[in-house]
């Protein structure tokens, strides 16, 4: 099965990231097959899409969090901090390697963080295209 995930991205039209590991994997499968049951025409997650929507100002959400980046800053490999004070630690699978390999935490935040962000939740291809993005970081 470990070998099974990257290859079926492969086959998606993905990259696999380098740095994933298998619970990182089954997340991102797990967002692809969300993302093309809610678009049968999807053709994959991409890096640069998700880099671009992480750092990207958006409106709908509370003022004080205009982007992914007002907490957890620009450079992922640095750790970023809660409006509260609180240190989050950097979102960059190489700087923290258990990231993402919890599906209900990875749930949980992308749940929280997007409504903070956009005022509403992210739809699987958003998740899958930070996802992409952070695992290969």
């Amino acid at each position: 099965m470990k070998r099974l995930i990257p290859a079926l991205m492969v086959l998606a039209g993905l990259a696999a990231p380098a740095l994933a590991g298998p619970a990182q994997d089954a997340q991102i499968a797990a967002y692809l097959t969300a993302a093309k049951a809610a678009d049968p025409g999807f053709a994959g997650f991409s890096a640069a899409r998700g880099k671009a929507f992480f750092m990207a100002d958006h409106t709908g959400g509370k003022p004080d969090t205009p982007s992914c980046t007002s907490c957890h800053t620009k450079n992922v490999t640095v750790a970023g901090q809660t409006r509260a004070g609180k240190a989050i630690d950097p979102m960059a699978l190489s700087k923290t390697p258990d990231r993402f390999s919890d599906p209900a935490k990875v749930e949980k935040w992308f749940g929280r963080n997007c409504n903070s962000v956009l005022g509403r939740d992210c739809t699987p291809a958003e998740k899958g295209d930070v996802l992409s993005w952070l695992v290969s970081q």
